[in-house]
């Protein structure tokens, strides 16, 4: 009972993480602030959504294989997300006057 408990405030943590994280998306206008909500996704989203689904997993084999995909999330993520960002910032002409505050 307790279980079941703890994890659904995980997911529910999720949800309301990814939530937010696509309403910024839809509402922030400028590429590396876009990205920034859709890393909180990748990996605050995530790891609420997987340590949820351990918390409410009875078999430890499947408990192990949900805390290898937060694993591989948690390494690959930040990498990728650091590589796009810094593309956009090599092939932006105008990054300069955007980041002018206003």
């Amino acid at each position: 009972m307790i279980r079941e408990i703890i994890g659904s405030i995980f997911l529910i943590a999720s949800m309301f993480v990814m939530g937010v994280s696509v309403l910024g998306l839809y509402r922030l206008k400028y590429t590396l602030n876009r990205m920034h909500t859709l890393a909180l996704i990748d990996t605050l989203g995530t790891a609420f959504l997987m340590i949820g689904l351990m918390i409410m997993g009875l078999n430890l084999f499947h408990i192990l294989k949900l805390f290898l995909v937060v694993v591989f999330f948690w390494l690959t993520s930040p990498v990728s997300n650091h590589l796009i960002a810094k593309a956009e910032v090599l092939t932006n002409l105008n990054l300069k006057e955007r980041m002018k505050e206003k």
